[in-house]
């Protein structure tokens, strides 16, 4: 669907489960491997309708556009673009709101954007609810997310698109590597410094007598 070269990949879930923190970690190992990489941040919190259990269809609809509208403006900054969030998260967040209905629509748009994105990294919420000032610290909430995703992303993401990771393996060490290099391929190398041939001793030309002159 995009006719962009660089490669786009989201970490999706739940609240709470790490994914700001993978994002920025893995955007670093991207770096590291001489790609350029831009970071697309989690719109929700800048949501001006209202957020978590009480969030509206309106304001669902809100982040979904908001986060499409984002991935648009970003996605030829650079080489690579890493998302916190995903459409298809923000969708089950839409669903549970809406009760399962898709009033605006939206589902064929979702299904569409999902194709935009080359790598999914689900993060599994396997660690407690922490308290931020803006996200809940509902368990029930977060499970409900969860099973939806459950029961969605199946049919929207394909099993070669989507790496599962423990939201506990997240953590300072965790090795990115290999993500990264499945995702745009061996750490780039750079070209090799010129060196230039030795010319040797200077040598000097003797002039012809008739040109000394000139």
């Amino acid at each position: 669907m995009s006719s962009s070269t660089s490669a786009k990949i989201a970490f999706i879930g739940s609240h709470s489960v790490r994914k700001t923190n993978a994002v920025h970690s893995f955007a670093g190992a991207v770096g590291r491997s001489g790609r350029s990489v831009e970071v697309g941040r989690e719109v929700v919190r800048f949501n001006p309708l209202g957020l978590n259990e009480g969030a509206t269809p309106e304001a669902q609809l809100w982040v979904l556009m908001n986060q499409i509208q984002q991935e648009l403006e970003l996605r030829n900054r650079a080489e690579v673009l890493v998302t916190d969030r995903a459409v298809i998260d923000n969708f089950a967040y839409f669903l549970r709101v809406t009760g399962g209905s898709d009033p605006f629509g939206v589902e064929p748009l979702v299904n569409e954007w999902c194709g935009t994105y080359d790598l999914f990294v689900r993060l599994l919420p396997d660690v407690a609810l922490l308290a931020d000032g803006v996200r809940s610290t509902n368990d029930a909430f977060r499970d409900e997310i969860e099973a939806i995703l459950d029961m969605i992303l199946p049919r929207y993401i394909s099993d070669d698109r989507l790496i599962r990771i423990k939201a506990s393996e997240v953590t300072e060490d965790f090795d990115w590597a290999s993500m990264v290099e499945r995702l745009v391929g061996p750490p780039a190398i750079p070209d090799p410094p010129v060196v230039l041939e030795d010319p040797g001793p200077a040598r000097y030309v003797r002039l012809n007598p008739t040109l000394q002159g000139r």
